[in-house]
C-alpha cells in the first residue's frame, strides 16, 4: 500500500480503514467515505463551472468533512484556501476577495461570521453550509446528494493557496504554480515526510492544531496519501492529547512549542498516567522552542523529536533530529531544501555566528498573490533571487541555523539590537508563567525599552512581587540590556491557535498613534 499515493486508490484496497477519527466525538470517516464524498463534491464544482486553476475557500472548525473538502478541491485541480475560523468579518472579507474564491464553504457553527460578508464578497458565486443553512447559503448535504462517487473525467492535482497568519500586518496569500499532474504523483513534501519520518499505511497521525494552518493541513493530507489514520483534535488539551496517543496507538504527531510547554506544566501524575510507547516520531515547528523545554521533552519522550523550519511560502526547509539537536542545542536544523544565507541590511553575506536576516536560495520560488510590493520585500536587496520569511538568526560553522527573532520585532535600544525571543524563552519556563511576550516600547532616552507582557499560571499571582521576580529571573540568565524593564500581566495573550503570537496587537497598544 505504500505506493498508492491517494485516497481513492487506498479506498479500493481498504475501504473500511479509518481516514479520519475526530478526537472529541469519536466520529470516523473511512477511506471509502473520504473518496466517495470528495468525488461528489468534485462533480459539484464542475457543475458550478469551476475548472482547473479556479479557486474555492473554506472556513470551518476542525470538522469531520474538512479534509473531504480539501481533497475534493485538490483532485479537481483547484486552488483551495483554508481560512482561520477565528477571523473577524473584515479579515474574512479581505481574504475571500483577495483569493478570488468562486465557492465558499462554511458551517452552521460559524454562520454568524460567514453570513456577515455576503454583501461585500461579490466574486463568490456559490455559498454552501455544513450542518444547516443560513441566509445566502445553500445546504452542502443537499447540494452533493446524488452526485457521482467516481472521479471527474479531468481529474488532476490542485494546490492549497494559504495565507500567512498576518502577525506583522495583512495576511499574504502564497500562490504556487499548479502542476496539472495526475493524482497519483507524490509531491516534494511527501518525499520529505517519507525520508525523514518513515510513515506507513499502519501509521496513526495525531493532529492537535487547527486544520486551516499550513502544516496540519499538508501533513494530514500527505499521511492520507499513504493510507494512515489521522486523529484530529477539535481543540488542543494537553492531557487529552496524551490520552489519545495511548487510546489510538498514535505513532506520529506534530506540535508547536506552546503545546510542549503546556504538556510539561501538567502535574507529574497526569504526565505519567498515559502509555506513550506507540509514539515513534514527534515533529515540531512554527516557532523556536526554548532550550530547556526541548531538553525536558527529549528526556521525557526519548530521542524521537524532530524539528523543522519552513514557512507557508515553501521556499526552503531545515531539519534536525534529537541527536543532532543535543549536539547543537537551540538550532532549528540544517538545510534539506534550498541554501541558507544570513545577510546584513545591505544584503552582504555574513560569516558564521553573526546575526542577520535569513534568506533561502536554490529553493522553490513564490509570489504573494496580487501584491508585488510584498513579494519584492521578501527578496534580497541585491536582486539575486534569494527570499526571506522575515526571520533573524545566524549560522554556525557546520551550517546549523539558530533563529533569534522576527526581523519586524527586533528592538533597537540605545543603538543596540535586542532580540526579544531570548527573553521570551527564559520567561516561558518560569514555573509561575503560562505565556509571555516581549517587545519594544517607546523610550525618550534609549529609543525603545524592553517590555514584557505575561500570562501567569494564575492571575492571583500578578503584581509587583511577581514583576520583580521575573525581571530578576531574566537578569540571572541574560545580559541586563536584553531583559524587560517592566512587566504587565494579562489573563491571556493574543496567540494564534497554531502557536504564533500576535505580538503586533500588543505592540500597537503601547505605541501612541501617529497622526
Amino acid at each position: 500500500m505504500f505506493g498508492l499515493m491517494h485516497p481513492g486508490a487506498i479506498a479500493a484496497v481498504s475501504p473500511d480503514r479509518p481516514a479520519v477519527v475526530m478526537a472529541g466525538s469519536g466520529r470516523i470517516v473511512t477511506y471509502r467515505e473520504l473518496d466517495e464524498e470528495s468525488n461528489r463534491l468534485a462533480h459539484l464544482f464542475r457543475a458550478a463551472g469551476l475548472r482547473p486553476g479556479d479557486h474555492i475557500a473554506l472556513m470551518l472548525e476542525n470538522h469531520p468533512l474538512f479534509l473531504v473538502i480539501t481533497w475534493a478541491a485538490h483532485r479537481s485541480g483547484l486552488y483551495y484556501t483554508a481560512i482561520s475560523s477565528q477571523l473577524t468579518t473584515g479579515e474574512l472579507a479581505y481574504i475571500l476577495d483577495d483569493c478570488e474564491a468562486r465557492v465558499f464553504i462554511s458551517s452552521a457553527r460559524l454562520a454568524d461570521v460567514a453570513t456577515s460578508v455576503t454583501a461585500v464578497t461579490p466574486k463568490v458565486e456559490l455559498r454552501l453550509m455544513l450542518d444547516g443553512v443560513a441566509p445566502g447559503f445553500g445546504s452542502y448535504e443537499e447540494a452533493v446528494a446524488g452526485r457521482p462517487v467516481t472521479p471527474v473525467a479531468d481529474e488532476c492535482q490542485g494546490a492549497d493557496m494559504l495565507y500567512s497568519s498576518g502577525t506583522t500586518g495583512r495576511p499574504k496569500g502564497v500562490k504556487p504554480p499548479l502542476s496539472g499532474e495526475a493524482l497519483e504523483r507524490p509531491g516534494g513534501l511527501l518525499r520529505l515526510i517519507r525520508f525523514l519520518f518513515r510513515p506507513s499505511a499502519d501509521s496513526v497521525y495525531l493532529s492537535p492544531a487547527p486544520l486551516y494552518h499550513a502544516a496540519p493541513l499538508r501533513y494530514c493530507m500527505n499521511f492520507q496519501r499513504l493510507g494512515a489514520t489521522v486523529v484530529v483534535m477539535e481543540r488542543f488539551d494537553p492531557e487529552q492529547a496524551l490520552a489519545l496517543i495511548e487510546r489510538y496507538g498514535v505513532t506520529h504527531s506534530q506540535w508547536v512549542p506552546t503545546m510542549f510547554i503546556r504538556l510539561l506544566k501538567l502535574p507529574e501524575r497526569a504526565r505519567a498516567r498515559h502509555d506513550l510507547s506507540s509514539l515513534v516520531c514527534a515533529i515540531h515547528a512554527a516557532a523556536p522552542c526554548p532550550i530547556p523545554v526541548k531538553e525536558r521533552m527529549i528526556e521525557w519522550w526519548g530521542p524521537i523529536i524532530h524539528e523543522y523550519y519552513a514557512g507557508t511560502e515553501g521556499n526552503g526547509l531545515l531539519h534536525v533530529d534529537s541527536a543532532e539537536w543535543l549536539e547543537h542545542r537551540g538550532t532549528v536544523g540544517r538545510s534539506l531544501l534550498g541554501t541558507v544565507h544570513v545577510c546584513d541590511e545591505q544584503g552582504e553575506e555574513l560569516p558564521p555566528r553573526e546575526h542577520g536576516t535569513v534568506y533561502f536560495s536554490d529553493g522553490p520560488s513564490f509570489v504573494y498573490h496580487g501584491d508585488e510590493e510584498k513579494t519584492r520585500a521578501a527578496q534580497d536587496p541585491r536582486g539575486r533571487g534569494w527570499t526571506t520569511l522575515g526571520d533573524v538568526g545566524y549560522l554556525d560553522e557546520e551550517g546549523f541555523l539558530y533563529l533569534t527573532d522576527r526581523r519586524a520585532y527586533t528592538i533597537i535600544s540605545g543603538g543596540v539590537n535586542v532580540y526579544p525571543q531570548e527573553a521570551e524563552n527564559v520567561l516561558a519556563v518560569h514555573p509561575k508563567v503560562m505565556d509571555a511576550a516581549v517587545f519594544g516600547i517607546p523610550d525618550e532616552e534609549m529609543g525603545e525599552q524592553v517590555k514584557a507582557v505575561v500570562q501567569p499560571v494564575s492571575m492571583e499571582l500578578a503584581g509587583p512581587a511577581l514583576e520583580a521576580e521575573l525581571i530578576e529571573y531574566c537578569r540571572s540568565r541574560l545580559a541586563a540590556y536584553k531583559c524587560p524593564k517592566s512587566v504587565d500581566f494579562r489573563p491571556d495573550l493574543p496567540r494564534h491557535s497554531t502557536g504564533k503570537l500576535y505580538k503586533r496587537l500588543l505592540r500597537e497598544e503601547y505605541h501612541p498613534a501617529t497622526p
